[in-house]
């Protein structure tokens, strides 16, 4: 059998390409190394955005059972700090809970799910898989040590657009339910945070941009505790993040990269599962018919491309601790800052020239 597309990996770009491909009529071979449910190191933050692009997947309840996290309390690198609502609810959701649920849909939604190590990939006219599958057009959802991208001859990102985070699970912290991410000028830049689950944990963790020598792990947990103070986190794992300043193309021919593969990973924040969902489903759709890498293009540039230069040039502002800090400051005077900044980093949002202003105002004053 030849299958209309092929997915490399099940997690949420894969699921929702999976998704997307099966609701265009297409049949579709969903691949992954592991079975589910299955752990996977993450902040587990979960923003309104993805669950918007999923629900357009006819996908609904992937949060449910886990409380709303109303509030975000962000603290920049030389202390200044914001409280606010968030402009919508995020979640915490464990992604071993997650990539399940979404996963169980896309095999609902008819998705054949094979637990398989890809090695080899032809990328002919079928594709072939490890000489055992064929597809008219194949999707390398698999990760940020996708092989897919190799067997395309693309490299891993370099220093100074890859990062490297350890999370674990701590107890919550008393006081109010929100997201917490303190910023530091060591190392900068980096960050350690705490997402509350709801069940009395949250995931805490640190990550910073590689930039010269490797990172050991007792030095990343050293980090974490100085950022957070009390947390005994557990379970924990590291992680690399390759940040979408360094993206290879998204397609070769019939072949297709999503997700982190793609280095979709958001360098402002390090979030990545918005990016995952939403170039799945642009993956899956562009891979019926004709020249599915040029028409993935064209949606990737179409609904990412303002959002990637924006989110790249405040990435590139902020390598100055004291921009941040003004941008902090900025969207603790005002809400409407306060929203942009959050959009820009956890969903496809823009800089405008407003929010721009008011945080070179803060520059000035503090110059």
């Amino acid at each position: 059998m030849i299958y209309d597309v092929a997915v490399v990996g099940a997690g949420p770009a894969g699921a929702a390409a999976a998704l997307a491909a099966r609701r265009a009529g297409a049949s579709v071979l969903l691949l992954d190394r592991a079975a589910f449910p299955r752990d996977k190191p993450c902040g587990d933050g979960i923003a309104p955005h993805t669950l918007d692009v999923l629900a357009g997947l006819g996908v609904t309840g992937l949060t449910d059972g886990y409380a709303p996290v109303p509030a975000l309390r962000l603290v920049g690198p030389g202390g200044a700090a914001v409280a606010r609502p968030l402009p919508r609810v995020a979640h915490t959701v464990p992604r071993a809970v997650f990539d399940a649920r979404l996963v169980a849909a896309a095999v609902a939604a008819g998705a054949d799910l094979r637990r398989h190590t890809v090695r080899r990939i032809d990328p002919g006219d079928p594709v072939d898989i490890d000489g055992r599958w064929s597809a008219r057009t194949l999707i390398g959802a698999d990760g940020a040590s996708s092989l897919v991208r190799r067997l395309l001859g693309y490299d891993p990102n370099p220093p100074g657009h890859l990062a490297l985070a350890i999370r674990g699970y701590a107890a919550a912290p008393p006081g109010p339910v929100e997201q917490l991410i303190v910023t530091t000028r060591a190392r900068w830049p980096a960050y350690a945070w705490s997402f509350p689950i709801g069940d009395g944990r949250a995931n805490v963790g640190y990550g910073e941009v590689l930039r010269g020598p490797a990172l050991s792990r007792a030095y990343l947990l050293d980090r974490l505790a100085r950022l957070l103070p009390g947390a005994e986190p557990d379970s924990l794992r590291a992680h690399h993040l390759p940040l979408s300043t360094h993206r290879p193309p998204p397609g070769r021919g019939r072949v297709l990269l999503a997700g982190d593969a793609l280095s979709l990973i958001n360098p402002f924040t390090g979030e990545g599962i918005f990016y995952a969902v939403l170039s799945g489903a642009l993956a899956g759709a562009a891979a019926i018919g004709p020249d599915p890498a040029r028409r993935y293009a064209a949606a990737l540039r179409a609904r990412l491309g303002r959002h990637l230069r924006h989110s790249g040039a405040a990435a590139w502002l902020s390598r100055a601790p004291r921009f941040v800090d003004a941008a902090v400051r900025a969207a603790h005077r005002d809400a409407r800052v306060f929203g942009r900044v959050v959009d820009l980093g956890l969903g496809d949002g823009h800089l405008d020239v407003r929010t721009l202003c008011r945080i070179g105002g803060e520059l000035v004053t503090t110059a």
